[in-house]
């Protein structure tokens, strides 16, 4: 009888992992949300992007010093039910469920529109089907192609954007000399308000989500402990430079830009910076950018069910089973795909409802995270302790918990409607399974101690 536990195949490396959450958050989410963005910040993007970045900093900074800590798949899941308590553990990994589950939803929705509006005649659903079952044959045959369908978009997207800063750059140096590129106008004007880019920064974090979807890839990781924590800052100031790059040239050049509709502003810039050409490819690579989303989508939620069927919080059967030949999890890719097909009767606003409150709840658990693990339970409380592992996670605990508090109250009751769902679920397994939520993780250490006795 075959008692090894399944694992999943080490084979990314750093850029791998960076290309992947890169693709996870889409570079040209910039031009996706550039007129709500606009909006909120008064124009001042650029400020904007940066207070945005300051804030994700902190966050992104709390996960990369709890992968160090536990380089297992579950990500927020994990690293709360192991620094906190097993039942907060459960609460943000079931939150979190509710943001992996609903992304690869959101990506086949966003295709099939922008894919629809090219070709009419072609159904959304039409669109839909063909990404979903895409999405899981290249899932199904390994990571690894997974991070070189994610490396192939993330080049592209990163090529449009560095093309059509050349063409902003040009109108720039067309209407003035060379120090017109060095200007203070995108960060300080004379209707300045701190509260207008707060509010800005405060919608334009949700531009940088998919930083943390790389923790979930730990054990697909070649040395997670050093590749995850660079990946994950490598990631963050990738997309800080190529978003502040786009919001300060823009602010420059066209500082009197006005759109007439805020869902198209982007296509209206772009159209003005470079006409029918630009605004061509511009349509094609943002298709690109959505399908290899779905890709790392699929991927991240799949990773997620892993960790929580292993631990059988969801059946182990099922969740927790490994392909022998591709060493994926297949029935999870199999059941995401079947969940994705809801995108067919979903609206994108709804969608992206369930997105915002998971990914919020988690961030903020991460950050306390940190400090339950390292400062309380660790007490590593020097002076040099207590700013990297009190001060900066309670800086991002406060900030994003704050950002979690504005979002509409609909929003949070259906959020609450959820993680009340969720514990119904878990007092309905532990009484059938006659087990309490710590016992629910037996058969982990179990399987621990024996790869340990094995390898001895």
């Amino acid at each position: 009888m075959n008692t090894e536990a399944p694992e999943l195949k080490k084979s990314l490396n750093t850029f791998g992992v960076v290309f992947l959450g890169l693709a996870w958050m889409t570079p040209m989410i910039f031009f996706t949300v550039y007129g709500v963005a606009f909006e909120a910040a008064g124009g001042m993007l650029a400020a904007a992007y940066v207070v945005a970045f300051i804030a994700i900093f902190f966050t992104a900074y709390s996960y990369s010093r709890m992968v160090k800590a536990y380089p297992i798949s579950g990500s927020a899941y994990t690293y709360t039910k192991k620094a906190v308590n097993q039942k907060m553990g459960f609460l943000v990994g079931w939150a979190l469920l509710l943001d992996y589950i609903v992304s690869p939803i959101i990506a086949c929705l966003t295709f099939g529109l922008f894919l629809n509006a090219q070709f009419p005649s072609i159904p959304v659903y039409v669109w839909i089907i063909v990404l979903n079952l895409i999405l899981a044959f290249v899932n199904i045959i390994g990571i690894k192609s997974v991070a070189r369908v994610s490396g192939f978009s993330v080049i592209f997207q990163v090529i449009f954007i560095v093309f059509f800063c050349v063409f902003v750059t040009k109108d720039i140096l067309t209407g003035g000399d060379g120090m017109a590129l060095f200007s203070m106008q995108p960060f300080i004007s004379s209707d300045f308000s701190i509260g207008t880019i707060f509010s800005g920064a405060a919608l334009i974090c949700f531009c940088f989500l998919g930083f943390d979807a790389v923790t979930t890839m730990a054990e697909e990781t070649v040395n997670p402990r050093k590749t995850i924590p660079r990946a994950i800052f490598l990631i963050v100031c990738i997309a800080a430079v190529l978003y502040l790059a786009i919001a300060y040239l823009t602010e420059i050049a066209y500082p009197d830009f006005t759109f007439v509709n805020v869902d198209t502003a982007s296509a209206e810039l772009i159209h003005m910076v470079g006409g029918n050409l630009l605004s061509a490819i511009f349509t094609t690579v943002l298709i690109v950018a959505t399908f290899t989303q779905g890709v790392s989508s699929v991927t991240s939620v799949t990773r997620f069910l892993f960790a929580l069927g292993r631990e059988s919080i969801l059946p182990n059967k099922v969740f927790g089973y490994i392909h022998p030949k591709f060493k994926t999890p297949v029935l999870n890719i199999v059941f995401v795909t079947i969940i994705s097909f809801f995108s067919i009767a979903i609206d994108l606003d709804t969608a992206v409802t369930f997105v915002s409150f998971g990914a919020l709840t988690a961030f903020t658990f991460v950050n306390i995270s940190v400090i339950a693990h390292y400062y309380v339970r660790q007490k590593q409380r020097s002076i040099k302790d207590t700013f990297l592992y009190l001060l900066f996670p309670l800086v991002g605990a406060c900030f994003i918990g704050w950002l979690l508090t504005l979002l509409e109250k609909q929003t949070l009751f259906i959020g609450i409607g959820w993680i009340v769902l969720g514990f119904v679920y878990l007092g309905i397994r532990t009484v059938v399974l006659k087990k309490s939520v710590s016992d629910l993780v037996e058969d982990k250490v179990a399987i621990r101690n024996r790869l340990t006795e094995k390898s001895m």
